[in-house]
């Protein structure tokens, strides 16, 4: 089964071309990804308007591309996914739309694919992964932690009350002066800095649950800069270097504590903790989760880091994982904004299984 998927949920416009063999084994056959990165840099972060017409002039482009490295006609793929939200609904119509076109003009099956569930199933394109599993997926607009029983079958067992880490991450970048995106000008000057010398909160960090805030550190981190000002370049390390290895620290023990979690509610199952999505690039980050899957007898997945940023072949992946369970979708699928990973409707049911 060879599928067409093409993701367009924010400022990336992708598509490529998975196989899935009938023993579940995953070939990527094509991944193309084109950033938005030049057209929003003036503005700080990504303007959903600018994003959305982005996607119609190079969706086409990329899709062609995306068969040429394949060495396929658009023929001959067996379907099309596309990521049905959530996302910036601009980005989404132009992608499902898309999609829709392809599938009724080639009379293919056609997927809508949560782009959450595509992340949290990626790992088993890249590694095999058995269910179950724990995710940890932490990105621009998500930062939760998901037990992956099965395709469709999800169960959200922590999320962040506030801000996303990796929005968390831009917010700080962009009031420090750092440029867009944020996470990784946070990281790079947080090597040349003392992680000692400000002590950040670790918001609902002593309470007993899995959820995330990051807003109050945001705030912590604004006074710290304003009361330090005019800030000379070491101030500036120093402060990104506190405040990733406080929000390393933050994930690392609400990892020790979903790891127990798994062992108490799934006993006879080897605990796995799967990382996913653009903050899994932060290798301090990375080392602290290393560090806690270590120490709770686990076994860590992260994904390859262009896998684990918004791209395509995830998004066909996802959509090979439900044909094969017999589902597919209506050409009246409607995008969607919002759509939580574990709502009612994330099952096969409604996609005709």
């Amino acid at each position: 089964m060879r599928v067409l998927g093409i993701e367009t949920s924010c400022d990336e416009t992708a598509a490529s071309i998975v196989e899935r063999a009938a023993d579940g084994r995953a070939t990527i056959l094509s991944n193309v990804v084109r950033s938005q990165l030049d057209e929003h840099a003036a503005f700080g972060g990504v303007v959903p308007e600018l994003a959305a017409r982005a996607h119609v002039t190079w969706l086409d482009h990329i899709i062609a591309q995306a068969c040429s490295e394949a060495g396929m006609k658009l023929g001959e793929v067996d379907a099309i996914a596309a990521t049905a939200g959530p996302g910036l609904i601009g980005g989404v119509l132009v992608g499902l739309t898309t999609a829709k076109a392809l599938s009724a003009a080639l009379h293919k099956p056609l997927v809508a694919v949560n782009h959450l569930e595509a992340h949290a199933l990626t790992a088993r394109l890249t590694d095999g992964v058995a269910f179950p599993y724990l995710m940890l997926l932490v990105s621009g607009g998500h930062s939760q932690f998901v037990l992956v029983r099965g395709v469709g079958d999800y169960e959200r067992w922590g999320t962040t009350i506030d801000d996303a880490l990796g929005e968390a991450f831009d917010k700080v970048a962009k009031l420090l002066g750092l440029g867009n995106p944020g996470g990784p000008q946070v990281e790079k000057l947080a090597r040349l800095g003392d992680p000692e010398r400000f002590r950040f909160p670790r918001p609902l960090l002593k309470e007993n649950r899995l959820d995330f805030s990051f807003s109050g550190l945001k705030t912590a981190v604004r006074l710290a800069a304003e009361g330090q000002a005019p800030l000379d370049d070491q101030t500036v390390a120093d402060i990104c270097a506190s405040f990733q290895r406080t929000v390393a620290e933050i994930v690392s023990t609400r990892a020790k504590s979903a790891l127990a979690r798994y062992r108490a509610e799934l006993p006879g199952h080897p605990p796995v903790l799967v990382v996913a999505g653009g903050v899994a690039a932060n290798m301090t980050i990375g080392a602290a989760l290393n560090e806690a899957v270590q120490a709770a007898g686990a076994r860590l997945v992260v994904p390859p880091i262009p896998l684990c940023t918004d791209n395509g072949a995830m998004v066909a992946w996802a959509g090979a994982e439900r044909l094969s369970l017999g589902a597919a979708d209506p050409l009246d699928f409607s995008a969607r904004a919002r759509w939580p990973l574990d709502s009612a409707d994330m099952g096969l049911s409604h996609h005709g299984a």
